[in-house]
């Protein structure tokens, strides 16, 4: 993922720079954009564009891995696509507190990483060893909360208004009725049903997602 990122992004400053010839992929493109426009809108595009590029591309290459690490996968992307809707869909992404979100998700003052946050429940080798239900119980109260109370209700939708946004319709595969599926089978998605928590059950009523905003 990281050298799709790298590669796209040193093409473009080539490119920018008076390199001749045609840009090798629309997420080239995207960085292209970026250069001539530095929003944190075009950013993400550019950013997401080639992370989502780099997981279909390797699809067969994560379905390879253990299953902690597939899970993983999982999160971090749903977590990138959700940083990117809290600039550029701040409604989906909280609701009726979304003049706070662009803030929040803005990639130049440096809140993202929080929303990417994983190093204090991923041990520092690889592979990793432990079962996904050991990486879930020491999962940090603000990151159970943010997967389970206010991503995970609008995931669907997320992905969807995602693939639109990038225009990438493969993101679709990546996820099923809600349920988190890249390179993860269905059947299996016990895992990111939300645990029994009156707090996430809170954060669900004080954060509803688009359907229920719908019809409120």
């Amino acid at each position: 993922m990281n050298e799709r990122v790298l590669q796209d992004g040193c093409e473009a400053v080539a490119l920018s720079g008076g390199l001749p010839g045609p840009s090798s992929s629309p997420t080239v493109d995207l960085w292209l954009s970026f250069a001539e426009h530095p929003t944190a809108r075009a950013w993400y595009r550019a950013h997401n564009g080639s992370v989502v590029a780099a997981y279909l591309a390797h699809h067969d290459l994560a379905a390879a891995e253990n299953a902690a690490e597939r899970f993983f996968m999982n999160v971090v992307l749903c977590r990138v696509l959700y940083a990117h809707a809290l600039v550029a869909n701040p409604r989906l992404a909280l609701a009726w507190l979304h003049p706070i979100a662009p803030p929040l998700g803005d990639p130049r003052l440096g809140m993202t990483g929080i929303f990417l946050q994983l190093s204090r429940i991923l041990p520092d080798e690889y592979p990793l060893h432990n079962s996904v239900a050991s990486y879930l119980s020491a999962e940090l109260g603000f990151g159970r909360l943010l997967d389970y109370g206010v991503i995970t209700p609008r995931s669907q939708r997320l992905y969807e208004w995602s693939a639109d946004e990038l225009a990438t319709p493969g993101l679709l595969d990546c996820i099923r009725d809600g349920a988190l599926t890249y390179a993860w089978p269905f059947e299996d998605s016990a895992v990111w049903q939300p645990p029994n928590s009156r707090l996430v059950q809170l954060t669900h009523r004080v954060l509803p997602p688009p359907e229920q905003q719908l019809e409120s």
